[in-house]
């Protein structure tokens, strides 16, 4: 006689476990984790954007005090974006572990695994919040620094509208210097005014160095320009046109050294941000786990 009762406890038993009607995973828990989380951040965020502006101060007057300073800011903003990650992520994975429902008849190894994925993702949803608020941010003060300048733009073009119809010869086009040059004498005229001169003067130096170096020709014209307003003589003149565009060259190498610093700074910056983001991913998944093992415990 076969027993039907055993042989069906048998077939059930070989059929594996069966498949929980639950979700292995607790939206409400992760999206609470997440908010606390976006919130600490952007607390942190303010804080150390405080300290930091009252730390800083963009009245550098040397390329090196500026490009010292600049890796200096640079170093205590990565350490504290280390920290404001760790502690966001700390307090959001936690909050997701510990507030998630109770798992019962798993392994304690798929209780660990499904609590480090509530971790992660609290963080992915908090860093997607932040991303998505700081933008917002940025696109607001852009749009209002765009709709200023476009005022402040109209208002240059109808000044140089109205000062290039008053005085043609102030017209400074990208071809303006080489009309110069087809007229350009060996003894500038007298009863030029100041006016007239200087814009001249302006575009040979500009064009100049656009090009990347002043011809001879062009420092002996400014040096006969000098002497014919100054009284100054050629070699005098001559001498005070190499001292101002040793001058210009100086101003030059301070600006392209302060570029060099904040390019470099901002390499950094990218590198050392997406370090403190792997950092928080790590610490929000160890902080659900345990906040998961706490709640298991109590």
């Amino acid at each position: 006689m076969r027993n039907t009762s055993l042989e069906n406890t048998i077939a059930a038993n070989d059929s594996g476990p069966m498949e929980s009607s639950f979700s292995a995973i607790s939206w409400p828990a992760i999206i609470g984790g997440a908010f606390v989380a976006a919130a600490v951040s952007l607390i942190l965020l303010f804080l150390g954007s405080g300290l930091g502006l009252t730390w800083a101060s963009p009245w550098s007057r040397h390329g090196e005090g500026i490009a010292s300073s600049t890796t200096a800011f640079t170093v205590k903003t990565v350490i504290w974006m280390i920290v404001m990650q760790w502690a966001a992520s700390a307090f959001g994975g936690y909050l997701a572990g510990r507030l998630r429902s109770k798992w019962v008849g798993l392994h304690t190894d798929e209780v660990f695994f499904r609590d480090t994925a509530h971790g992660f993702l609290t963080w992915a949803v908090a860093t997607v919040f932040t991303a998505a608020f700081l933008a917002s941010a940025a696109a607001s003060a852009i749009s209002g620094g765009v709709h200023a300048a476009s005022i402040v733009a109209a208002g240059a073009s109808a000044g140089a509208s109205a000062g290039a119809t008053s005085n043609p010869s102030n017209y400074g086009g990208p071809m303006a210097y080489y009309i110069d040059t087809l007229f350009r004498s060996d003894h500038p005229a007298p009863d030029a005014s100041d006016q007239e001169v200087h814009a001249e003067s302006l575009r040979i130096i500009v064009t100049d160095m656009k090009n990347g170096a002043v011809p001879e020709a062009d420092k002996a014209y400014l040096a006969q320009l000098v002497s014919a307003r100054t009284g100054l003589s050629q070699p005098d003149a001559a001498h005070r046109v190499d001292d101002v565009l040793a001058q210009i060259d100086a101003a030059e190498a301070k600006m392209r050294q302060a570029a060099e610093a904040a390019r470099k700074a901002g390499a950094y910056f990218a590198l050392f941000t997406f370090l403190s983001m792997l950092i928080g991913a790590f610490i929000a998944s160890v902080a659900a786990a345990i906040g998961g093992r706490h709640r298991d415990l109590y």
